[in-house]
C-alpha cells in the first residue's frame, strides 16, 4: 500500500496523492498569503499614512519658502521690467530687422535649476523645439544657449547638437544684473557671430498665470547695417558697440526676474495643490485604517464568542 506523503513548502503542508504506475509525483503548492491577498495589514496603512503626513510637511514648507522668495521677486520685478522695455526701444523706433539673406540664429532659453514647479521649464523647451525646427527647415543656422540646468538636461537626449554654451547654478539665488552681464560677456567672447537671435522666457502675468514669450536680440553688424538708423545723429562705432552690449545684458536681466517671479509662483502653487492632495490622502488612508481596525476587532470578538460557545 503506497502511502500519501506529506511535502512542506514555505506556504501550507500540501499532501501529494499516491504516485501512479509509472507515473511522477506531483507537488502541489498553495501560498499561506494566498487567502489574505489585497488586503492591507494596519502596520501597512500606518506606515503610509506616516510617510505621507512627512510628505506634507514638507510640501507646506516649501510653500511657504516659495510664497516668501515670490513675494521678494515680485517688489524686484517692477524696477526690472524698465530694463526690458528700455532696452527694445532702439529695435522698435530704428526698425531694425535681420536681412533675408542673413541664416544665423541663436535661441537662448531661460530657466533654473530647480525643479518642482510645475510646467514651468517644460513649456520653455517645447518652444525651443518648435523654434528650431521651423528654423532648421528655413534653411537657417541655429544654435542654442542654455541658461539653467532644466533646459540643458531636457534637450541633451535629442537636441545636444545645438548647444553652444549653458550656464548653471541659476534660480538659488535672486538674479542680478551681474549675472546677466556674465552670461552676456560668455556669449560676446564665445566667438559665435549671429545675425539675429530670441530670448525665450516665462513671462509672470499673475500669481497663478504666466506666458512663454520672447524678446529679440541682433548682432551688432545687424543694427549697424540697419536703413533706418539714420535718424539718430552722432553713433559711431564705439557707442554702438557699448549700446549693443548693454542691450543684451538689460534684455537678459529682464528676461531672468520675470522667469524667476513666475517659477516662484507656480513652485507655491504647486506645492499648494500637493499638500491638498496629502490632506485627501490621509483622510482615505485614516478611514480605510479605522474600517480595518474595526473588522480585526469584530473578527477577535467572532473568535471569543465561537470558543466560549463550543464549550
Amino acid at each position: 500500500m503506497r502511502a500519501a506523503a506529506a511535502l512542506t513548502f514555505s506556504g501550507a503542508v500540501v499532501e501529494a496523492p499516491p504516485c501512479s504506475p509509472g507515473g511522477a509525483a506531483v507537488a502541489l503548492y498553495q501560498p499561506q498569503w494566498g487567502q489574505v491577498r489585497n488586503m492591507a495589514t494596519l502596520k501597512d496603512i500606518t506606515r503610509r499614512l506616516k510617510s505621507i503626513k512627512n510628505i506634507q510637511k514638507i510640501t507646506k514648507s516649501m510653500k511657504m519658502v516659495s510664497a516668501a522668495k515670490y513675494a521678494r521677486a515680485e517688489r524686484e520685478l517692477k524696477p526690472a521690467r524698465v530694463y526690458g522695455t528700455g532696452a527694445l526701444a532702439l529695435y522698435e523706433k530704428a526698425e531694425i530687422k535681420a536681412p533675408e539673406d542673413k541664416k544665423k540664429h541663436l535661441l537662448i532659453g531661460v530657466s533654473s535649476d530647480r525643479g518642482l514647479c510645475g510646467a514651468i521649464h517644460t513649456s520653455i523647451a517645447k518652444t525651443l523645439k518648435s523654434e528650431i525646427t521651423n528654423l532648421s527647415n528655413a534653411g537657417k543656422e541655429v544654435m542654442v544657449v542654455g541658461v539653467g540646468d532644466k533646459i540643458r538636461s531636457l534637450l541633451q537626449r535629442t537636441h545636444s547638437n545645438y548647444f553652444l554654451l549653458t550656464f548653471k547654478e541659476v534660480g538659488r539665488r535672486p538674479p542680478s544684473f551681474g549675472d546677466a552681464s556674465i552670461i552676456a560677456l560668455e556669449l560676446l567672447n564665445s566667438g559665435y557671430e549671429f545675425d539675429e537671435g530670441s530670448v525665450i522666457y516665462n513671462r509672470f502675468r499673475s500669481v497663478i498665470s504666466y506666458k512663454t514669450d520672447e524678446k529679440p536680440i541682433f548682432s551688432l553688424e545687424t543694427v549697424a547695417g540697419s536703413e533706418s538708423l539714420s535718424i539718430y545723429d552722432d553713433i559711431d562705432a564705439d557707442v554702438l558697440r557699448n549700446y549693443q552690449e548693454f542691450t543684451l545684458a538689460n534684455i537678459l536681466y529682464y528676461s531672468l526676474k520675470e522667469s524667476t517671479t513666475s517659477e516662484q509662483s507656480a513652485r507655491m502653487t504647486a506645492m499648494d495643490n500637493a499638500s491638498k492632495n496629502a490632506s485627501e490622502m490621509i483622510d482615505k488612508l485614516t478611514l480605510t485604517f479605522n474600517r480595518t481596525r474595526q473588522a480585526v476587532i469584530t473578527k477577535e470578538l467572532i473568535e471569543i464568542i465561537s470558543g466560549a460557545a463550543a464549550l
